[in-house]
């Protein structure tokens, strides 16, 4: 059977569609650190990236500065992250996990990986072997889709949300 006209585009649909409905699915397994999901991500950030700045944090987690540093804040607060002087710079701190932080963010990585596992493992085998198959391909399509979903939304511009009046 030869490929459909528009295969890519149905893959890229299919794949944004299980993209969302894994990530929705992940919920109940994120909400069980007691963290926000804002908080929780700026913390794995912090734990499997390492220390950062503010403004680094900020970037990699697309969001204003102002925002980060209430994430931030919150995070200090809860004993899951510190601040210290820049080695290189008196201008800036270094965010860090703490060790509670570390503890916290292996925990909610352990409970996401034991739900996928188990997800997995009510997949017939030829399924299973086919998400193997294509786990080291979605990782480097995970990392190609960033830097293209800036420069779309660049051109894009910002859009204001509501629909136009009618006339």
């Amino acid at each position: 059977m030869p490929p459909r006209k528009d295969s890519l585009g149905e893959t890229a649909r299919d794949l944004n569609s299980a993209a969302i409905h894994l990530l929705r699915g992940m919920r109940a397994a994120d909400r069980a650190s007691g963290l926000t999901p804002a908080r929780l991500s700026a913390l794995s950030v912090l734990v499997f990236g390492g220390p950062s700045t503010l403004g680094q944090l900020a970037r990699t987690e697309d969001v204003s500065g102002p925002t980060m540093s209430r994430i931030v804040d919150g995070l200090v607060g809860l004993g899951l992250v510190t601040r210290e002087e820049h080695p290189e710079s008196a201008r800036q701190v270094l965010i860090s996990a703490s060790a509670a932080g570390l503890e916290l963010m292996q925990a909610a990585a352990q409970r996401r990986v034991d739900v996928i596992v188990g997800a997995l493992s009510s997949l017939p085998a030829d399924q299973r072997r086919a998400i193997v198959a294509a786990a080291p391909a979605l990782r480097e399509l995970s990392a190609r889709v960033p830097p293209l979903a800036r420069d779309l939304a660049r051109e894009a511009g910002p859009r204001d949300p509501r629909p136009a009046p009618p006339g």
